[in-house]
């Protein structure tokens, strides 16, 4: 997929396109049409499956009325995924989100109140992702935060030089979710995850992502997994969290 369908040539000057074709590799076209495509429909880019368009596309909206429910819901105490991190009521680690993906974890992370930064290296996603950023930056009811707690990253974790140059600081925290296949498929996989593998398939080479994790963090890497799943690259975690359906294996740092 190297292409952004249009509705019309005049938006082939529209200065929010041209960024994110510039900026993830895309060109923008009016013609082509493939069986997942990348489009811009009602002011926000949207993965399409062109074959069942009745069931809409996949965006990244952080302000949408699920991420505010979500965001209602959020606490300290009850977040499987904050006791992970380590995230406590007087310290809130910094995260480097190694596998943003469509950014759902990484944002509860930074509703929570950790600095997060978001790596993501698949161009499809991370223009997704780019553009729900944007969106939320632009949103009143968002942009006080999310300015000074999302950071994104467009780059591949498994490049250790590349990633150790573009971030600010050594995170205290790496946070790693790698696409693993479902065991069956069935009408419980959303369809946001359904479209979301078929274009990204699975992370064949996840086991590397560990150990650069482990030469990145200062404090623990944090490995998020089904609950069937072997732990990653078969090493065995510091401790585990589990959740209902998935579990988090914690690597903590040795000095």
């Amino acid at each position: 997929m190297s292409s952004i369908k249009i509705e019309s040539a005049e938006l082939l000057e529209h200065p929010i396109l041209t960024d994110i074709a510039s900026r993830f590799g895309f060109s923008l076209t009016t013609e082509l049409s493939l069986p997942f495509q990348l489009a811009w429909l009602d002011e926000k880019l949207q993965l399409m499956q062109t074959d069942t368009p009745a069931q809409g596309g996949v965006s990244v909206d952080f302000n949408s009325p699920q991420s505010d429910y979500r965001r209602s819901q959020i606490s300290i105490k009850k977040e499987a995924i904050a006791k992970a991190v380590g995230a406590k009521a007087n310290h809130r680690p910094s995260v480097l989100d190694a596998t943003a993906g469509l950014g759902r974890d990484g944002f509860v992370l930074a509703a929570l109140g950790c600095k997060v930064t978001l790596l993501e290296r698949n161009p499809v996603v991370a223009a997704l992702l780019y553009d729900g950023l944007r969106r939320a930056k632009a949103s009143a009811s968002l942009s006080g935060w999310i300015e000074d707690r999302l950071e994104f990253i467009h780059c591949s974790s498994l490049d250790l030089a590349q990633v150790e140059s573009l971030v600010t600081s050594a995170p205290e925290v790496v946070y790693l979710d790698p696409m693993y296949p479902h065991k069956k498929k069935s009408a419980s996989v959303k369809k946001e995850m359904k479209v979301f593998q078929s274009v990204v398939g699975a992370d064949l080479d996840a086991d590397g992502l560990l150990e650069n994790a482990l030469k990145l963090a200062t404090q623990r890497v944090v490995v998020k997994r089904p609950d069937y799943a072997e732990p990653l690259a078969g090493v065995k975690p510091s401790f585990v969290i589990s959740s209902k359906k998935n579990r988090f294996d914690i690597y903590a740092r040795t000095v």
